[in-house]
């Protein structure tokens, strides 16, 4: 089986380097950045200046490679990739849920950025509290520690070390 995917936009961002990026959205208060849709997709916008947060997920451009195991940015330990939020994935996908400000001929500004610029955009889902909230009794390793996103900064254990990514 192939899966294929296509950007629906991109987004242009302060973050011209990976080391240094914050780590969650938590952490991208107050950091502005803007997601342009390419105009195929733009009917697709039609009713999003409803919503005050969007889901964006998109492809990690700047990763190559995949870990299984690695020690995440909030942690000196090593942990299942599944069990963190770092990069080094088997598919290359992120998700943040950023704040929309405004919408402007297809493109969007947001708040809470806290993605590479010129990052390819995957889809853009409304966030819904009644649907994406849930309380939970336990949160794994980042028990004490994922308050630690707002102030917590990237390094460059996940940073591409070539200028690009070579397909296997």
């Amino acid at each position: 089986m192939n899966i294929t995917y296509k950007p629906i936009g991109y987004l242009h961002t302060p973050h011209k380097n990976v080391t240094g990026m914050p780590v969650q959205p938590s952490g991208a208060k107050g950091v502005h950045g803007t997601l342009t849709v390419l105009p195929e997709f733009r009917e697709g916008l039609k009713d999003i200046d409803g919503f005050s947060y969007l889901i964006v997920l998109y492809h990690l451009h700047e990763i190559c490679g995949q870990e299984l195991t690695v020690t995440p940015f909030l942690d000196t330990n090593p942990h299942g990739i599944f069990a963190t939020r770092s990069p080094k994935r088997p598919n290359s996908l992120g998700l943040s849920v950023m704040k929309l400000l405004e919408v402007e001929n297809g493109v969007l500004l947001l708040d809470n950025v806290d993605v590479l610029d010129g990052t390819p955009v995957i889809d853009i889902k409304p966030y819904v509290p009644d649907f994406d909230v849930w309380p939970a009794e336990r949160v794994g390793w980042f028990e004490g520690k994922s308050g630690n996103a707002t102030t917590k900064r990237s390094d460059s254990r996940f940073a591409n070390p070539e200028p690009v990514c070579v397909e296997e």
